[in-house]
């Protein structure tokens, strides 16, 4: 008897065509089909199934049982087929997963030395490589005999094998001292056992392998057992029996060269190359391979399925196409969209979804490896009210109970930096509830407590720079210390266990326990919270089998490397007509509409994933698939999601970072077509839905409210004359610009800083220069600054400091003595109250007034002080002269700006804003700076004029509040 395989068209819905042949061969008798066993590739296949089977029925209708071959339970699943005779063995159980990755990341850090990040990471490349040598069947020993076949391997993979070898060397030894064996390992025991089973004695009811297509020599040999069952059939996806002879022995393996003993490299990139392998290894010719006759209602014409071979048509054979008449070279029914990046492409696709629900009972499906670009369709969809059924679902770290667990492991690890546990303490699900609001007040004070440069590390540090931290943030701080007493406690245990540990059970422990504490039993409901509980469960048990130790900032890396491969997928509440697969769930589904999306090299065909454990050439001598098989497997999904009655294909002209290369398989389908269909509506839809119908920008803001301030600080002047709308903003309306949080020291913060070193430096030591240097060095220490920051600074500072010690030295030698420091004063003057800050004041051996202010940059240029800005000193003497500084009286006749700044090559200088270029005398600076200050006063306070913005820009240099004014909507477009 002939093997039974059979091929379904690529232009035929596999699902759909496979429910019909079998309903109309077996249906008739409702205990036939029940009787019957479908194996399938995955668990996705058989949900695939199970719907084409209610859709082909319309009735009520008893399955076959349907079994993946991947199953780690097949022998249950299977039911008594597979149970042991007396003369059996049993089959050991397998390893579980992360039970597995743990012993391995340990042997990893054992033979390497690695950290424990690097060696879990080497070790799911690992268990990938061993996992390929089972499937395979290529006995690890044989590694060893290779290190002497190959003497010319370069040293990097000679070591690498070395080892390797010395790894699983150990492996079986530990996997049988646990009465264990590996998941491939057994799945290979089940495999061959079943085969052999069935083949002694055939099953009652009839046998389908559908849609399996790994040629793994295990599979194949169930699947030749199969095809030899007198019930039996194997039904395979896409077999391409159209293409030429020459073109379907080119694609490999070839036989060795007589001569030279080598192989012809084989065509794994093609996409009927691992079809091809499977149809070998189960001693069936293609011509042996039959047509399954029927259809599936979703199918493209046949001419679809002849014009994709050619298409995907091997490299040397392309040149065909030139010959190619205009009928056999169209893609009826596939249209295609260059889009211009990710966010258009995105638009564009959920544009294209959404069309298809205008008509009644019509599906689409988006098929992309990009979970990016998918994840961006899935929110556009939304604002229709569309949640698209998205198989892949959310990697577990993007859900909330995987961002919490993130940000608690996280927050320790840094040692409750303000960023990371500002991020714990506001994540939502953190107190949720009643208690929610009143612990966000808490959270926000100590938000405004921690802007500017970072606290000391851990808790305790925390609360001390709360106590005794910046005189600035002093309301800010007394508020969050009150509330922070009270949270601190719930972090307590988890910086005890980060600290005390190094075990990685040990901290997983303390992070579910500070969930807990923090938010209850809430994060542990619903999909994720369930997803993530089992995660961390799993991995609680099997941590004391991992890396021997994790240093704490390793543990975030480490746990979201781990969730990241835990996908949670919602039960229910999606669209029952728009979907989003990757290749694997597309495989053997079909919609009315199919958007293949991410067109470009390194997504569709993705880079293939490099192994650090085996040489391209070692693995060609192993007999293993190479890294670029991927690309073929890749090749055949696109060739199969083609043959849907329509078709989208869409890329973006570049990237995220950079201009994109279109994919082969684009490229293939431009070159054959001459230029595949365009969708222009799409695209024009996709663009006009976030335009607006008209553009209007705001205008220049110019408020002119009717209640003013009466007092003014002398340094806020030249934002009133230069911006009078960002003096209206701070002042009328109160907004005012936050530091943002562990920042590292900005300039200002460094003048204040340095300002009140020499205040104190004045007040306490009276000047004596032997005291500047040790108080500078005290600031430095006790910075809260990066330490390269510091390290930059600490030259400058020092040398500036030097600066200013032996100018007053000079100073008092000349008899000019400094008065006071910090000084507050002030006058009214135009019916508006002027106050300001003198950094300090000296009395001049005449008697007159010195007025000097430190500066850690460079002084106001000539041209400001002329055009009536930057006029502060002269204002200060204005308040001096007016007797507004208490204690002091007298004339104000020299103003001097002491600046740290470079000149001349070396830090520190002495400007005056009088005299000089700008034209103004000292002895009349008061004077031009009252005159200045009353004209602006009378205007802008005491006046009706409004807060024009940006009334002098190349004054107002700073934007804190351009976004408020809208500046770009308005800037540069007034006539």
């Amino acid at each position: 008897m002939p093997p039974a395989v059979f091929t379904i068209p690529a232009h035929r819905a596999f699902a759909d065509s496979l429910a019909a042949g079998l309903i109309a061969r077996y249906g008739r008798d409702p205990a036939a089909l029940a009787r019957g066993l479908l194996l399938l590739p995955n668990n996705r296949a058989a949900r695939a199934i199970q719907d084409a089977f209610v859709r082909r029925s319309g009735r009520g209708l008893l399955l076959p049982r349907l079994v993946t071959v991947g199953d780690p339970e097949l022998d249950e699943r299977i039911g008594g087929a597979l149970a042991p005779l007396d003369d059996e063995a049993p089959i050991p159980p397998a390893v579980e997963p992360i039970e597995r990755l743990m012993l391995l990341s340990r042997l990893v850090q054992r033979h390497l030395r690695a950290d424990a990040a690097e060696a879990l990471r080497l070790a799911e490349d690992l268990a990938r490589t061993l996992d390929q040598l089972l499937i395979e069947e290529v006995a690890p020993a044989r590694l060893a005999d290779f290190a002497a076949d190959l003497p010319d391997l370069s040293l990097h993979w000679q070591k690498s094998l070395d080892q390797l070898r010395f790894i699983l060397a150990d492996w079986p030894d530990l996997l049988a001292a646990r009465g264990q064996i590996d998941l491939a390992d057994r799945r290979n025991r089940l495999l061959n056992a079943l085969a052999k089973r069935w083949r002694d004695a055939p099953p009652a009811g009839f046998v389908c392998a559908a849609g399996i297509t790994t040629a793994a020599p295990a599979v194949a040999r169930l699947l030749r057992a199969v095809a030899r069952l007198p019930a039996g059939q194997v039904v395979l996806p896409g077999l391409d029996l159209d293409m030429a002879e020459d073109e379907w022995a080119s694609l490999g393996p070839h036989e060795p060269d007589p001569a030279t003993g080598r192989r012809r490299p084989s065509l794994e990139t093609h996409p009927q190359f691992h079809l091809k392998l499977l149809i070998d290894r189960l001693g069936v010719g293609r011509g042996e391979v039959r047509r399954w006759r029927f259809g599936g209602g979703r199918d493209a014409p046949a001419a679809r399925g002849r014009a994709i071979s050619r298409a995907m048509a091997p490299p040397a054979f392309t040149r065909q196409w030139q010959a190619l008449r205009p009928p056999d070279r169209r893609l009826g029914g596939v249209r295609a969209l260059e889009l211009a990046d990710p966010a258009e492409e995105a638009q564009a696709i959920a544009v294209a979804l959404r069309e298809v629900l205008e008509e009644p009972g019509r599906t689409a499906a988006l098929v992309t490896p990009d979970r990016a670009l998918a994840r961006r369709v899935s929110a556009l969809l939304r604002r229709w009210g569309i949640e698209a059924d998205d198989s892949a679902g959310r990697p577990l770290p993007q859900t909330p109970p995987g961002t919490l667990l993130l940000a608690i492991a996280t927050a320790a690890a840094e040692r409750f930096a303000p960023v990371p546990l500002l991020t714990l303490l506001k994540h939502p699900l953190v107190m949720s509830g009643e208690a929610r609001l009143g612990w966000l007040d808490g959270v926000r004070s100590l938000d405004l407590a921690l802007r500017g440069p970072r606290p000391p590390a851990g808790l305790e540090g925390l609360t001390t720079h709360l106590e005794t931290g910046d005189a600035r943030n002093a309301s800010a701080r007394r508020e969050a210390l009150s509330w922070w007493r009270g949270a601190m406690p719930l972090l307590s245990p988890l910086e005890r266990a980060f600290d005390r540990s190094e075990g990685l059970a040990e901290r997983l422990t303390a992070v579910r326990q500070t969930v807990v504490a923090l938010c209850g039993d809430s994060p542990w409901s619903g999909p994720a919270g369930r997803r993530a509980a089992e995660m961390l469960a799993e991995l609680e048990a099997a941590a004391r089998e991992g890396p021997e130790a994790v240093r704490p900032a390793e543990l975030p890396l480490v746990l979201e490397r781990l969730m990241g491969s835990v996908a949670v997928r919602p039960p229910f509440g999606q669209h029952p007509r728009i979907f989003i697969w990757g290749l694997i769930e597309a495989r053997l589904q079909r919609a009315d509409l199919m958007v293949l999306a991410g067109l470009n090299e390194g997504v569709w065909p993705a880079l293939p994933a490099p192994d650090p454990w085996l040489a391209p050439r070692l693995r060609g001598e192993l007999g293993l698939p190479s890294l670029e098989r991927r690309i073929g497997l890749a090749a055949h999904d696109f060739a199969g999601a083609l043959g849907a009655p329509r078709v989208l294909v869409t890329r973006a002209r570049r990237d995220a970072r950079a201009p994109a290369v279109a994919s082969r398989f684009w490229l293939r389908l431009e070159a054959m077509t001459g230029g595949l269909t365009r969708a222009p509506a799409v695209r024009k839809w996709a663009r006009a839905i976030d335009r607006p119908a008209a553009h209007r920008p705001a205008a220049r803001p110019a408020p002119s409210p009717r209640e003013r301030p009466r007092a003014i600080s002398v340094t806020e002047v030249d934002r009133l004359k230069a911006d009078p709308f960002a003096f209206y903003a701070r002042r009328i309306l109160k907004l005012h610009r936050l530091d943002p949080v562990d920042a590292d020291p900005t300039a200002a913060w460094r003048g204040s800083a340095v300002h009140t070193v020499l205040e104190r430096w004045m007040k306490e030591d009276d000047c004596d220069p032997e005291r500047l240097r040790p108080r500078a060095e005290a600031l430095l220490a006790g910075a809260a600054a990066h330490p390269l920051m510091r390290a930059l600074w600490q030259p400058r500072l020092m040398e500036a400091i030097d600066f200013i010690a032996g100018e007053v030295a000079k100073n008092r030698s000349d008899g000019r003595l400094p008065l006071a420091a910090e000084a507050e004063g002030r006058c009214e003057l135009a019916g508006v109250a002027l106050k300001g800050v003198a950094d300090r004041i000296d009395r001049c051996a005449d008697g007159s007034l010195a007025i000097v202010d430190y500066k850690t940059g460079q002084p106001p240029s000539a041209k400001a002080v002329s055009e009536g800005y930057s006029l502060q000193l002269g204002l200060l003497g204005l308040i001096a002269e007016h007797g507004g500084f208490d204690g002091i009286e007298g004339r104000a006749s020299c103003f001097e700006y002491w600046s740290l700044a470079r000149k001349a090559g070396r830090l520190g200088y002495v400007a005056s804003p009088a005299g000089g270029r700008n034209g103004i005398e000292t002895a009349d600076f008061t004077s031009v700076a009252a005159r200045n200050f009353i004209a602006a006063a009378e205007k802008w306070l005491t006046g009706e004029e409004p807060f024009t913005a940006k009334l002098h820009p190349e004054y107002a240099p700073y934007g804190d509040y351009d976004q408020l004014m809208r500046l770009d909507e308005w800037y540069g477009r007034e006539g």
